[in-house]
């Protein structure tokens, strides 16, 4: 009777640790299929802007909920090329959060999933604190689309992160100024099996999310930006 009671004790611990765990696992799925998704759009996300961004955060399905004047909160992930100067293959995801009241209005009800475009090591390194407010710790800006789009243009040139939207087939560049993304560090313990911070994950070489590195590298294998912007 009571190897049977220690057993389900047991069970009853690893049970909710296995499936967070496939949560944050589901969570990388759901963002390397939005990914790729939004690459494949035509005249969509400009490739020379992918080629010059330093890390990638994908937000797949964020969801408005009534708070206030309306809010939203969404999960999803940062992805940074590895090396000193994130000049190297990208590396593992970091699960972060976005969480903004602004958000709501442009959601209009609908499950919407943002991509932002980290275009230079500034931009990085104010994403590997512990939070950063959009527009006020780091610049941003909507993002540019089409083939034709130039990364001279001057939303690239002012930004530190160029972000944009996809929702109900559209996708766009949207303002997410006045938004928080944070460090999910429950997701990334879960995630990682120990607690583990969002640097220590982006410079640490772990291996974590191949199915979304993989799409990324694919896109995108070489940072192509202006090797005086990415001196440290």
């Amino acid at each position: 009777m009571m190897r049977v009671i220690i057993g389900l004790l047991t069970l009853i611990l690893i049970v909710p640790v296995l499936s967070a765990a496939s949560d944050e696992e589901e969570r990388i799925a759901n963002g390397a299929e939005v990914l790729q998704e939004i690459l494949n759009i035509p005249d969509g996300l400009p490739k020379d802007l992918l080629n010059k961004a330093e890390c990638v955060v994908v937000l797949p399905s964020v969801k408005k909920f009534a708070f206030g004047v309306g809010g939203s909160y969404g999960k999803g992930m940062l992805v940074c090329r590895t090396g000193g100067n994130f000049t190297g293959p990208w590396g593992a995801p970091a699960m972060y959060r976005l969480e903004g009241a602004s958000i709501g209005f442009q959601l209009g009800g609908q499950a919407t999933d943002f991509l932002l475009l980290v275009m230079n090591p500034k931009g990085a390194e104010s994403l590997l604190k512990s939070k950063v407010k959009l527009g006020a710790d780091a610049a941003v800006a909507a993002g540019p689309k089409g083939r034709a789009t130039s990364a001279e243009t001057d939303a690239y040139m002012r930004a530190e992160i160029l972000t944009y939207s996809r929702s109900q087939g559209l996708f766009a560049g949207v303002s997410l100024e006045g938004s928080t993304l944070r460090q999910d560090n429950g997701a990334n313990e879960s995630l990682y099996g120990r607690k583990v911070t969002a640097p220590e994950i982006v410079k640490g070489g772990v291996s974590k999310g191949q199915n979304l590195v993989a799409v990324l590298q694919k896109a995108s294998p070489k940072n192509e930006s202006d090797p005086a912007s990415i001196k440290k």
